[in-house]
C-alpha cells in the first residue's frame, strides 16, 4: 500500500459500485506480489496488479461481475504466450463485490497499513519541500510536511499531513522509530536548530539536509560550540540529493532524495 489510503476511498465514494481485484498468489516471475490490488469499478479504475493481459483479463472478469450481479470469483492466470505476456509466472487472483460492508472493512484495512509505513517528516514547505512531498505521494511513506510560515510556497500534494509549527525543532521528538528527517528550510538557523535535535536520537534510520560541503563545514562548527560531539555528523546526509548529475531544480533534488530514502 503506498500513499494515504484517501485515494481509494475518493474513488470508492465516486464509484460505490465496484469489486477489488486483489493478488493472492504469484509464483514465479510475476509482474506484481501477493497483497497487491485494483479496484475496478464499469467505467474506471484505480491501483494495478501488474498492466498488460493480466490486467486486461482481470478487468474484463471484474465488470462481467458488476453486470452480471456475481458476488466473488477466482482466476488462475499463467503468464506465457497464451496470453501474450512472457513473465513466465502463475498469479492468483481474487475478485470480491465491494459491498458496503466489505468496502468498511477494505478501509480499515487501507488505513492500518498506511498508519504502518515509516514516516517521513519534511521540514519546509519551500519549493524543494514542496517537490519532495509531491514526489513522496504515491510511495510507501507516511508524509508529514512542516513550516513555520503562514504563507507557503504552492500547493501541497493530495495525501500528505500538512502542519504549521512555531517550534519546528520540537516536532523532531514525534518522529516514529525508524522515520526519515528531512530539513529543507527557508532558514540556516532552524535547519540547524532541527537537525541538532535529530541528530540527538539514536534511533532515526534517516536524517538529511539540504545544502553544500560549506553548510556542513558550518554546521560542524556550531555543534561543538552549541557542545555537540561533531562526531554525530556522520549519520547526518548533507547535501541530500547528491549527484554527479549538477541540476538544483526541486523536481531533480526531490527525485534523488526520494531514492535515498527508499534505499533506507
Amino acid at each position: 500500500m503506498a500513499g494515504q489510503p484517501s485515494h481509494t476511498g475518493a474513488f470508492l465514494a465516486a464509484h460505490p459500485d465496484a469489486v477489488l481485484v486483489t493478488v493472492t498468489d504469484a509464483k514465479g516471475s510475476t509482474p506484481r506480489e501477493a497483497g497487491a490490488f485494483m479496484i475496478v469499478a464499469a467505467h474506471a479504475t484505480t491501483g494495478t496488479i501488474g498492466g498488460g493481459q493480466l490486467e486486461y483479463l482481470a478487468i474484463d472478469k471484474a465488470r462481467s461481475m458488476l453486470m452480471n450481479g456475481d458476488d466473488e470469483a477466482e482466476m488462475e492466470v499463467p503468464l506465457g504466450p497464451e496470453i501474450g505476456q512472457c513473465c513466465g509466472g502463475r498469479v492468483g487472483l481474487r475478485l470480491t463485490r465491494l459491498t458496503k460492508e466489505r468496502r468498511k472493512i477494505f478501509q480499515q484495512q487501507q488505513a492500518a497499513a498506511y498508519d504502518s509505513l515509516p514516516p517521513v517528516f519534511i521540514f519546509g514547505a519551500g519549493h524543494v519541500g514542496l517537490a519532495l512531498a509531491t514526489a513522496l505521494a504515491p510511495l510507501p511513506f507516511r508524509v508529514t510536511l512542516i513550516d513555520t510560515r503562514e504563507h507557503i510556497d504552492g500547493d501541497i500534494a493530495a495525501g500528505i499531513n500538512f502542519q504549521r509549527s512555531a517550534m519546528p525543532e520540537a516536532q523532531v521528538a514525534k518522529i516514529d522509530p525508524g522515520g526519515a528527517c528531512v530539513i529543507v528550510t527557508h532558514d540556516h538557523a532552524l535547519d540547524f536548530l532541527i537537525a541538532r535535535e535529530a541528530l540527538a536520537r539514536d534511533d532515526l534510520s534517516y536524517i538529511g539536509m539540504i545544502g553544500s560541503s560549506s553548510k556542513r563545514a558550518t554546521f560542524a562548527h556550531w555543534l561543538a560550540r552549541e557542545g555537540t560531539d561533531p562526531a554525530c555528523l556522520t549519520r547526518l546526509t548533507l547535501p541530500i540529493g547528491k549527484s554527479e548529475r549538477k541540476d538544483k531544480r526541486p523536481a531533480v533534488i526531490a527525485a534523488l532524495v526520494a531514492a535515498e530514502l527508499l534505499q533506507r
